[in-house]
């Protein structure tokens, strides 16, 4: 599992701007699969214990963006607020191959107790694997390693949009996505990574 004490400050003149794909294959399927990270720079977070003014120096911050693991608990509740997940949005994640891999779901910061909180520009993006597409059963090449409660853990990506907006949450089904790298980026190495992973992501499914 990534080292929760690994350095989380990239040196200088680095940025780290990973698609969706690879923040789903590289960093969070090898998370849930006890493989090793590399490399190990995305720290374990609480969602409880942190509101999101408060990641700066505990998550992996490049840009204005904060990224970090956490596991999925009944709720998503601060000292200062709550996270609200935004109701009928949700990405569906596909390699590059086409298979789907993972979801990527919308939360807003509440500052105050639910369900009568201020609603905040805070966003965040909560990366999931799909639950259907990683089997349980060990893996052919990696000594019987398992996938472990891989639906419990999931990769967040916070950032603070600028200006004034409209609520977030009376978007419907449109969502303007603050991460515009992702919006059709090919992956750069990733192939050769995915290559190598091919027995261990021989389990994946599609979708019916």
């Amino acid at each position: 599992m990534c080292d929760i004490n690994a350095t989380i400050n990239l040196p200088p003149g680095f940025k780290f701007l990973p698609t969706d794909e690879e923040l789903v294959l590289h960093f969070l399927y090898r998370k849930a699969s006890l493989l090793p990270c590399n490399p190990n720079i995305i720290p374990d977070l609480d969602l409880n214990f942190h509101a999101p003014w408060q990641l700066n120096g505990k998550a992996l911050c490049s840009g204005n963006k904060w990224y970090f693991f956490s596991q999925i608990s009944g709720d998503r509740e601060t000292e200062n607020g709550y996270w609200k997940q935004i109701e009928n949005i949700e990405e569906p994640i596909f390699t590059t191959a086409g298979k789907k891999i993972g979801v990527k779901k919308y939360l807003v910061f509440f500052i105050g107790e639910a369900p009568v909180g201020v609603e905040t520009n805070w966003i965040m993006q909560e990366y999931h694997l799909c639950n259907y597409g990683f089997s349980t059963k060990p893996h052919k090449r990696k000594g019987n390693r398992k996938i472990l409660e891989n639906c419990k853990w999931v990769l967040c990506r916070v950032y603070e949009r600028e200006g004034n907006f409209p609520s977030f949450c009376n978007y419907g089904d449109h969502v303007e996505d603050d991460d515009d790298e992702d919006n059709g980026t090919e992956l750069s190495g990733l192939d050769e990574m995915y290559l190598s992973l091919d027995d261990d992501l021989a389990d994946i499914s599609l979708p019916n």
